[in-house]
């Protein structure tokens, strides 16, 4: 299928450029616990992709904002058919100049702003109890601000990605980090409560000073579901926004007021999704994704402003937008030209798969509402699948 952004499409959202300077973007509080994501008066649901486009037989340092190719147009006009209004990245391209004009690409022509990320360090041997470590990152994040805050495509700031995995010991543990002074504790769950103060005092430090150059975007705190959350509502007051990863399933249950519960700000879900491989069956299986993200999908809805749940949702991220071929042997160059079928954990939430061998029944490499497949020349062709078009339905 080739896909062709017809010239039309060039002109669609010229309104956009005649804009001058940034959108102004905040949070409306509509009562104690229900908000509102306010965008140039109106309000603004993020309906939104996590975007990551990598094509097959690259890896993770691959840079899209700077590829010639320009996979972004491709991806743009895909996007804007199904009403997606918004992609999530989690860092700047590698040049300024390209990630700028990829950025006024999607919002220009296609009317979709970008929620930009940054890692805090996370695969830096982080430890947010360093003070040089703490001002090495800060500086890195403010400077991307100072780059960046003018752009019109701009929506917000998301500020780690699950960095509070780095907690504690165990499976479930990323980068952990620790200092003398909390190994000298005895309980580990003081231990981990410590290095959420250290942690997520670093992240409101960093946000109070994003404010203080950049007055017209929010600032949001990306975590992974709500572990130690009640400890960030106590020393972040300069963030704005909530996000959380939730693999729940087909289901998020309690979350929205869970959250409500444990720290009144606005909710972001920043990551959520399904793979459509079956590791049973051992068959990719569309349905069942587009199943598990039409259910999350209307949960997001029902709980946002002028919806009948807790009304504390601002919107979602679906991960993700084209499926990632290196991500099973990530270290071997050799496999990221093929698409893994081998499951690499377990989820017991998606208990369609669950009696695989051992339980392991996630795939890493088949998370893409895009499949991809290999031209000879040019991009990777991307194929819609039926949870792109089930999305397209909810959204368009």
């Amino acid at each position: 299928m080739a896909l062709v952004v017809p010239i039309a499409g060039l002109f669609a959202f010229s309104i956009f450029s005649k804009l001058s300077g940034p959108s102004k973007v905040y949070i409306k509080t509509i009562s104690g616990n229900r908000f509102k994501l306010i965008v140039n008066n109106s309000p603004y649901v993020i309906k939104g992709m996590v975007y990551s486009p990598v094509p097959i037989g690259e890896n993770h340092t691959y840079d899209f904002w700077s590829d010639s190719r320009k996979p972004h147009m491709v991806d743009g006009k895909l996007m804007k058919d199904a009403g997606i209004n918004t992609i999530r990245v989690y860092q700047p391209g590698k040049y300024v100049k390209d990630t700028k004009e990829t950025m006024r690409d999607l919002y220009n022509i296609f009317g979709i702003r970008v929620a930009m990320g940054h890692w805090l360090g996370f695969w830096e041997n982080p430890n947010y109890a360093d003070s040089v470590f703490r001002e090495k990152i800060k500086e890195d994040v403010l400077d991307m601000v100072r780059i960046y805050k003018d752009e019109k495509g701009i929506l917000l700031w998301i500020l780690g990605n699950e960095n509070n995995t780095s907690f504690s010991y165990g499976p479930q543990s990323t980068n952990l980090w620790t200092t003398d002074e909390i190994e000298q504790l005895t309980d580990p769950f003081l231990k981990r409560r410590a290095r959420a103060k250290f942690y997520y005092s670093f992240v409101n430090e960093v946000a109070k000073e994003i404010h203080k150059i950049d007055k017209f975007h929010p600032v949001v705190l990306a975590n992974a579901e709500l572990a130690d959350i009640d400890v960030a509502g106590e020393i972040t007051p300069d963030i704005d926004i909530l996000g959380c990863s939730i693999y729940r399933g087909k289901s998020f249950g309690s979350f929205f007021r869970e959250a409500q519960k444990k720290i009144n700000k606005p909710i972001l879900i920043t990551e959520f999704g399904c793979d459509r491989y079956d590791a049973f069956l051992e068959k990719e299986d569309q349905d069942i994704q587009a199943e598990f993200i039409e259910a999350e999908v209307k949960e997001v809805d029902k709980n946002t402003f002028s919806g009948t749940g807790a009304g504390n949702s601002i919107g979602c991220f679906v991960f993700e937008w084209t499926d990632e071929w290196w991500k099973l042997e990530e270290n071997d160059a050799a496999r990221w030209s093929i698409h893994d079928t081998a499951a690499s954990w377990s989820n017991g939430a998606y208990y369609f798969d669950i009696k695989s061998p051992q339980n392991i029944n996630i795939n890493e490499e088949w998370w893409g509402v895009c499949s991809l497949k290999k031209r000879s020349k040019g991009l990777d062709e991307r194929e819609p699948t039926r949870a792109y078009f089930k999305i397209k339905e909810l959204w368009k």
